[in-house]
């Protein structure tokens, strides 16, 4: 166990002293977080795991040692019923002694290649550019290279950050290993601060980790933050996954078991929920007999299906991130894309959650609504401590769009490069 948690440290470090070769010198190295799903997962399964019962998972089914549990396309096109043993490996339980989320028992896990982009791509044809692959790409072709200026600070999306004081080891752990990563590629980089990249939910995990490490750390190693598709509000989207108990416990694949229904056993899917900050007594859920706001939100989840205890840590442990989140108070560029429908409200008016919702859209790229992101000029631009701010709205750019069409990859590099040359 001690071993597993040193492993990304010890490849990092194999990672940053390798010789520089071809990139660009002046540039100041970049970190990227990717968003959420996009970071590929090893498991190791143990004698004490437990399988369902007749689901044939486990030894000797599932081979002995390590082998890749999410993203892993082509072992289910070989064999598609897998993807049920998979979607019972990535569950989390609640360990209430521990006070946080932990594997299943007899499930260990692993990110896979932190400190490196390699974890960012998939083999489903039909994720191709979800994450930051076309990105990569981009930077590589403008001088920036793989272990010398370039990185990667893939995460555990099945955690997220807690409230100040509680238990999130796999953030912690993710928190610590990012800021060796920072002052490793500062040091193999002349001593340049770096520029951090983020995407989506890798947006949440950066801004967190940065309120909580130091400002003078910050001012030192931190040249730029450069935040896209993101705002400070979670989604109403967000809110339909988590809807159906009934479509949770019976997922049609595994990439419905993760994107859609199986969330409902993650840390993280507390933390994309809308916050009241931003929307308040908002209508978000609509039904017949009741509506829902942000401000009633325990009520949603008690109505699709949460216990009380799950509500008590909602309103303990992820509450109080959305509630508190802050400038990060070093230059930043928030880059959005807008003029795509994008969901405000979910009707359920017979009150059936396990049913489709009529989605009312709105303004945003797809999954993040504009509304978030007015929130978001609005909250870093009050903070007197902040030392540069600008948000940019690139037009009919979806969330995707945002990291692989080529119109606002080039938009994106740009701000990257004036990032590190400002």
């Amino acid at each position: 166990m001690a071993f597993q948690r040193l492993l990304p440290l010890v490849v990092l470090l194999c990672l940053l002293v390798a010789p520089p070769s071809s990139a660009v010198p002046s540039l100041h190295p970049v970190v990227l977080v990717p968003g959420n799903t996009c970071s590929q997962l090893d498991a190791r399964l143990t004698d004490e795991y437990e399988p369902p019962p007749a689901s044939g998972c486990g030894v000797p089914r599932q081979r002995r040692g390590w082998f890749r549990l999410w993203e892993n396309f082509t072992a289910l096109q070989e064999d598609p019923s897998l993807f049920r043993c998979y979607v019972d490996q990535l569950r989390l339980v609640y360990d209430p002694r521990a006070g946080d989320c932990r594997n299943v028992p007899g499930v260990k896990t692993r990110v896979v290649a932190f400190g490196t982009t390699r974890s960012f791509g998939s083999d489903d044809p039909a994720r191709k550019n979800v994450c930051m692959e076309a990105l990569v790409e981009a930077l590589e072709r403008v001088g920036y290279r793989e272990g010398e200026n370039l990185f990667g600070a893939p995460y555990d999306f099945r955690h997220a950050p807690a409230a100040p004081g509680l238990a999130s080891r796999a953030f912690s752990d993710w928190s610590s290993s990012l800021r060796l990563l920072v002052e490793r590629a500062s040091q193999r980089n002349g001593n340049k601060p770096v520029v951090l990249v983020t995407h989506s939910l890798g947006g949440l995990f950066a801004t967190v980790f940065l309120d909580r490490t130091p400002l003078r750390w910050r001012r030192r190693y931190v040249k730029h933050l450069v935040m896209l598709c993101l705002g400070v509000g979670g989604s109403p989207l967000n809110m339909w996954p988590l809807a159906s108990k009934a479509l949770a416990a019976n997922p049609t694949s595994l990439q419905a078991s993760v994107l859609t229904y199986g969330n409902r056993s993650f840390a993280s899917m507390f933390s994309l929920l809308p916050s009241p900050r931003v929307y308040g007594r908002t209508p978000l859920v609509i039904t017949r007999d009741r509506n829902y706001s942000a401000d009633d939100m325990a009520e949603y989840l008690l109505a699709a299906g949460f216990s009380e205890d799950e509500v008590a840590r909602y309103r303990r442990t992820a509450l109080p991130v959305m509630l508190n989140l802050r400038a990060p108070l070093v230059p930043m560029t928030a880059i959005n894309g807008i003029g795509v429908p994008t969901v405000d409200q979910l009707v359920f008016w017979d009150g059936n959650f396990s049913g489709k919702p009529r989605l009312v859209n709105g303004d945003g790229d797809g999954q993040i609504n504009l509304e978030t992101v007015l929130a978001l000029q609005r909250l870093v631009r009050a903070d007197p401590d902040q030392p540069y701010f600008r948000s940019i709205l690139i037009p009919n750019t979806t969330h995707k769009g945002m990291i692989s069409d080529e119109s606002a990859l080039k938009r994106v590099i740009g701000e990257i490069l004036g990032a590190s040359s400002s």
